[in-house]
């Protein structure tokens, strides 16, 4: 299944020899766990979009250093292009950024977190569970690292997991668009990496916590598997 690609932010030039770049983190990850899925790569952030919403079979949104709610032209087409996938009945997932775009394009409500950054590895407990989540589980653990988060869901829109910073850690919209604010395609070292970069945006003592987690293992062979599931099928 070809799915759009649509990347919305490169990784710096000083931390490539660490992190290639997302477009191939993508695409190593969803090789080792869910190799049915192959990407064409839209680089949106430099405004390259597909030209209709059913250009391709489906559309995953990366992260971005950036905030949905920037008064910035691309992010804005992007915006409208969520929504005319969704008016379409496409089937679309969002990672971090993209988690919050599907909130923010559809009516829900993204701002910065009173709790400060969320950071380093965290558990999310699943408050739902649906066909697509194969092999089920009770929660999951993945990497994260966000300013922002959803706080308030669009119209038919469903919490599936949250946690103590993050009550709406995953969510989805109607049967075809799904958010999942972790990063399953980061690495300890360029979480790490981003974290030194940050250091004078972020609280010591929150970023010396998430440091401490980065040992920990993660879940990101489930969640892919989940994607691809939710990407191929939706709700059905």
């Amino acid at each position: 299944m070809e799915v759009g690609l649509l990347q919305c932010d490169h990784v710096p030039e000083t931390l490539q020899h660490i992190f290639a770049d997302y477009d191939i983190a993508f695409a190593s990850l969803f090789a080792q766990y869910a190799p049915e899925i192959s990407f064409r790569v839209y680089d949106t952030c430099h405004d390259e979009l597909p030209s209709a919403p059913d250009e391709c079979q489906a559309y995953l949104v990366t992260g971005s250093r950036h905030s949905v709610y920037e008064d910035i032209g691309w992010i804005q087409r992007l915006a409208e292009f969520v929504r005319q996938v969704y008016a379409h009945d496409g089937k679309l997932v969002g990672i971090c950024f993209g988690h919050q775009m599907i909130a923010h394009a559809l009516g829900g409500k993204v701002v910065r977190s009173t709790q400060g950054w969320g950071l380093g590895v965290k558990d999310v407990k699943l408050s739902a569970s649906h066909g697509w989540m194969q092999p089920p589980a009770e929660s999951y653990r993945l990497l994260l690292s966000h300013q922002d988060q959803v706080v308030g869901l669009p119209p038919d829109g469903e919490v599936l997991g949250g946690n103590t910073h993050c009550a709406v850690s995953m969510f989805a919209v109607g049967h075809n668009m799904l958010g999942v604010q972790a990063h399953p395609e980061f690495n300890p070292a360029y979480a790490d990496a981003l974290m030194q970069m940050r250091k004078d945006r972020i609280d010591a003592g929150i970023s010396d916590a998430a440091r401490a987690t980065l040992d920990k293992s993660t879940d990101e062979a489930v969640i892919t598997r989940w994607i691809s599931a939710f990407l191929r099928h939706g709700f059905e």
